[in-house]
């Protein structure tokens, strides 16, 4: 804790202004270049060799630098290599270190920049997935403790750390995984959505970190013998007195046993979050196939198209001019209009057994302008307005249709839906039953039975 603090006190305050800077991106590559280089050259580099490194990476590349608030003209007049250099070597990215000897400025990476640079270096990286080195150096610790007799209790807190870190970057690749669900609905095409997923989601999760836990070479290939070697040490109790020993009396056998149970509940919690993790997937899966299949099928699908009116009916400021003008030619007053159970096919007439029995004709299929006619037909007059009809033309609780009961079209249509009203359990009124066929009434070039409608009893 010290050892950091110190490193904390060491950093100038310039260092800081990278993050704020226009050229923060230009800056953090060209870091990248040189510690790459600083690694090639056993972590000496002279100034020349920075400038040779930094001018082979620009000219690679298009880019564009502007002027910071740390430089002035003089520094812009520069080549881009050695404007950058100066930028990084001004704010303490960098040290120079004056070899009179030789006569060389070499260029060092500082310690605290160091730590940064790794940073960097983890977010540009494509290396194996921390999750396999985790697991692996918690796999060699324990096995050097089962079997190497030299092995100190030091390598026990390193297997626990190691746990920690491994349970941590787990959480990290679970949280990860929200942006993936918001990036669904931002894709506004079939094609755009897929690239997201194939681009995206499997190369950045399944490929590089979700199959290191999936694949043959997974967790649980090394969970089984960590578990099994954690039990056998627990019960072993002649080597953790052995353990305690080589410590100098400093741990005892139970708090090795309790770092034990510590790493042992760590693989717990790893198992847990992986479950967590295969769920997330599932539903991952899930929800990009169902967008799929609406971007795919959105101009044939029911639900498609009616998502696409309401969208329509609420872009814009008109938004009561088009509910209007869409409500003059559709009747979206009931649900079941919206569904294709809703339309009609009419059953073929049973068969007379008692006399000749002769192939029928199967009854002609409406058509589709006739169905939604029918729909738009019943649904155009609510029940009260059905019940008004009935009332308007009562005489002490019976309605009996005559040839003046119809006069318009209108009166037409609410009579044939006041008699399918009549039919129902619930309605208030029924058609009283006649002997024979009902008497048929031609007036005003309508033609219909001459019904008589009676007010049920409570």
């Amino acid at each position: 804790m010290k050892q950091n603090k110190k490193l904390m006190e060491e950093i100038p305050d310039r260092f800081w202004g990278l993050f704020r800077s226009v050229n923060r991106s230009t800056y953090i590559e060209a870091l990248l270049r040189i510690n790459e280089e600083y690694e090639y050259s056993n972590y000496f580099l002279s100034r020349e060799v920075c400038i040779q490194v930094l001018s082979e990476y620009f000219a690679k590349k298009r880019y564009v630098i502007w002027q910071d608030e740390l430089e002035d003209e003089l520094d812009t007049l520069e080549p881009p290599a050695t404007r950058v250099l100066n930028w990084l070597l001004k704010t303490g990215w960098l040290r120079k270190v004056d070899d009179y000897a030789s006569m060389t400025v070499y260029i060092v990476i500082p310690d605290y920049a160091a730590v940064m640079t790794e940073a960097f270096l983890r977010l540009d990286s494509e290396d194996e997935d921390e999750t396999q080195i985790y697991i692996q150096n918690v796999y060699a610790i324990l096995f050097s403790l089962k079997n190497d007799p030299r092995a100190s209790i030091s390598l026990l807190n390193t297997a626990f750390v190691n746990t920690k870190r491994l349970n941590k970057t787990l959480q990290d690749m679970l949280h990860n995984m929200d942006k993936f669900f918001a990036s669904l609905l931002e894709q506004k095409t079939y094609e755009d959505l897929l690239r997201d997923h194939l681009e995206g989601y499997v190369e950045e999760i399944v490929k590089k970190k979700y199959h290191i836990l999936k694949t043959s070479d997974n967790f649980y290939l090394y969970k089984t013998d960590i578990k099994r070697w954690i039990a056998a040490m627990r019960e072993d109790t002649e080597w953790m007195e052995q353990m305690s020993r080589r410590s100098g009396g400093k741990v005892s056998a139970a708090d090795i046993a309790e770092k034990l149970d510590q790493i042992e509940r760590g693989f717990d919690s790893i198992e847990h979050r992986i479950s967590n993790m295969d769920r997330e997937h599932s539903r991952y899966i899930r929800a990009t196939v169902t967008r799929l299949n609406y971007l795919l099928n959105q101009d044939d699908n029911m639900k498609g198209l009616v998502i696409q009116l309401l969208n329509h009916l609420s872009e814009g400021e008109e938004q009561e001019e088009r509910i209007r003008e869409v409500g003059e030619h559709m009747n979206l007053s009931q649900m079941t209009i919206l569904s294709e159970k809703s339309l009609y096919k009419r059953r073929r007439p049973k068969a007379d057994f008692t006399g000749n029995l002769e192939a029928e004709e199967e009854a002609e299929e409406l058509s589709r302008e006739e169905i939604l006619n029918l729909n738009k037909l019943k649904n155009r007059y609510s029940k009260k307005e059905i019940e008004s009809f009935i009332e308007e033309n009562m005489e002490e609780g019976r309605m009996e249709v005559t040839d003046g009961s119809v006069r318009s079209g209108e009166d037409f249509e609410k009579l044939i839906l006041a008699y399918d009203y009549s039919t129902r359990r619930k309605s208030l009124y029924r058609v009283e039953e006649a002997d024979g066929e009902p008497e048929m009434i031609e007036s005003g070039g309508y033609r219909y039975p001459k019904l008589t409608f009676i007010r049920r009893k409570s």
